[in-house]
């Protein structure tokens, strides 16, 4: 369990599915690890620096993994305290965040609301009774607010780092894709998938947290 807080900040039920990914560090394969291991590595030099530390998870459509990995890993970093850290998403393209994704989300245990009705809506997400909230919208990486400057680019699929050889304004590139539950739209499967696809992002994200020094 997480130590570094005196109390949890974070809704019960995400609370206890982080308490349970802990123990399942040893399921991420080796060469994931180093991946992520890189990430962490930015972090934490950032935190030596004392400067605000901004990651923009970036992937073509911004409208499923994306979103995944902002929301799982800034519910993440204060699972593990990490604070002065500010998590975005954004494509190359504009699509929606898509209600598949934001169900399976909502499964883990994000309050998630839309705010709008439009084809692009606006959703607000929370992660504790006390933390700040989420502003999920579909967006390209360099709109506003994601930041236009010394930021971490995590690149979640490969589509988008073929797009990306240079990420706009970032001083870190992580290459770190997931495969697209997109896939499994309309299938039987497909509530499956898009929580196996959460629970994994989940999974690596809190392992990028727990080697931030």
């Amino acid at each position: 369990m997480n130590t570094n807080a005196q109390q949890p900040v974070l809704f019960p039920s995400l609370q206890s599915f982080f308490d349970e990914a802990q123990l399942n560090f040893n399921q991420i394969p080796a060469e994931r690890k180093t991946a992520l291991k890189e990430i962490s590595d930015y972090i934490s030099q950032k935190k030596k620096l004392q400067k605000d530390i901004e990651l923009t998870f970036i992937c073509t459509h911004n409208s499923r993994r994306s979103h995944i990995s902002q929301i799982m890993a800034q519910a993440a970093a204060a699972y593990f305290g990490v604070g002065n850290l500010y998590c975005y998403s954004g494509g190359t393209e504009v699509t929606a965040f898509n209600i598949n994704a934001v169900k399976a989300l909502r499964a883990i245990g994000f309050e998630i609301t839309a705010t709008n009705s439009l084809s692009n809506p606006v959703y607000e997400v929370k992660f504790g009774s006390t933390t700040p909230k989420l502003i999920a919208f579909s967006k390209v990486y360099t709109s506003m607010p994601n930041p236009q400057k010394e930021y971490g680019a995590v690149l979640t699929c490969s589509q988008a780092d073929a797009s990306c050889p240079i990420v706009q304004g970032s001083d870190g590139k992580f290459k770190l894709p997931y495969e697209d539950p997109k896939l499994s739209d309309g299938t039987p499967q497909q509530d499956q998938v898009y929580n196996e696809r959460c629970k994994q992002i989940g999974l690596e994200m809190l392992y990028v947290f727990s080697q931030v020094k």
